[in-house]
């Protein structure tokens, strides 16, 4: 891991760790910062596992991730978990939609990533940047698409609100104000692997080196600065 990975992943833990230790300790005095206290705290705990499950996965398979993916990885738990779930960033407009677009260009590179290691290296010296571009367009949107399925699977279920189709005290919205959340995240989605698809296509159509970044390493390659 780079000097900067380390330090964003080191900002994680010890940040849900000051989290637990202050707002759990409010919430036991029985004086909770949030409504719903509990499930936050349980879900913030549950980050320091998260951000650690590519450590975890890379000890385990002896392989290392491209520092970038880890990079944009730990980014994105940062604002979800810590800042979004636990410190309620969600309530900021467009707070979650910055967080699909962000996402989903993580998600385009790992698509480059998983193209790289899926292909020869002679055949991917003749590969078409634009079926590489493509590829991680379709795979980074894709795995948006499957997160509403998810989404809309579990607010069925569980009577939630991940789709934000009920307004405030509980009132269903109708129309299209029932689909903006929705389509506001696929929307997201979609521009978010797009800007990186067209990042890899011409930096790839200029040098394929450059796809050395979103590359996954061997163990013996992946040395930490």
């Amino acid at each position: 891991m780079t000097k900067r990975s380390n330090f964003l992943y080191w900002l994680n833990i010890g940040g849900d760790l000051l989290y637990l230790l202050i707002v759990g300790g409010l919430f036991i005095s029985g004086r909770p910062l949030f409504h719903g206290q509990a499930m936050l705290l349980a879900q913030v705990a549950s980050g320091i596992l998260i951000v650690s499950l590519p450590r975890l996965m890379e000890h385990w398979w002896h392989f290392r991730f491209p520092p970038l993916l880890i990079y944009l990885f730990e980014i994105f738990i940062l604002l979800s978990v810590l800042l979004g779930t636990g410190l309620q960033c969600y309530s900021v407009p467009y707070w979650d939609k910055f967080e699909h677009l962000f996402s989903a260009a993580m998600l385009a590179g790992l698509g480059f990533a998983i193209f790289a290691a899926l292909t020869p290296a002679k055949r991917l010296a003749t590969t078409s940047p634009l079926l590489m571009a493509l590829f991680a367009l379709a795979f980074g949107t894709t795995i948006g698409v499957l997160w509403e399925f998810y989404e809309f699977t579990f607010d069925g279920l569980l009577g939630m609100n991940m789709q934000r189709y009920m307004a405030a005290g509980g009132v269903l919205l109708r129309g299209r104000a029932a689909l903006m959340d929705t389509m506001g995240d696929l929307f997201m989605d979609f521009f978010g692997s797009l800007g990186l698809a067209l990042f890899g296509y011409f930096g790839i159509k200029r040098d394929l080196r450059w796809l050395d970044t979103f590359t996954f390493l061997p163990e013996d390659r992946g040395t930490r600065e």
